[in-house]
């Protein structure tokens, strides 16, 4: 990706704590990755609110069926990664038995 040097001014201690950080090759990756994900939620915002226009604002039963969703997912993830984990401390001929 080309890109072009801007100034922009920036609070110093906010400037100086980050350079801290990230070192001073990696400002400028920091400074772009937070506008990419700041321009990122303005999308999302711009697509709840054409969301909420065309169909209407979220209930609270829509918002309970989709944390309950997400919460079985996090149970399922869970569940596989002890099991990989599981399995993985299991000695590979005793695997081998199990198949």
């Amino acid at each position: 990706m080309a890109t072009k040097k801007y100034t922009v001014t920036l609070p110093e201690e906010l400037a100086e704590e980050i350079r801290r950080e990230v070192g001073q090759g990696g400002f400028s990756a920091y400074v772009t990755q937070a506008i990419q994900r700041q321009r990122e939620q303005d999308r999302l915002g711009e697509l709840v609110d054409w969301m909420e226009t065309e169909f209407g604002p979220v209930t609270k039963e829509e918002l309970a069926a989709a944390e309950a969703e997400r919460q079985e997912i996090i149970r399922w993830h869970e569940e596989r990664v002890a099991r990989e984990r599981a399995e993985s401390d299991v000695p590979e001929e005793r695997r081998a038995d199990a198949a």
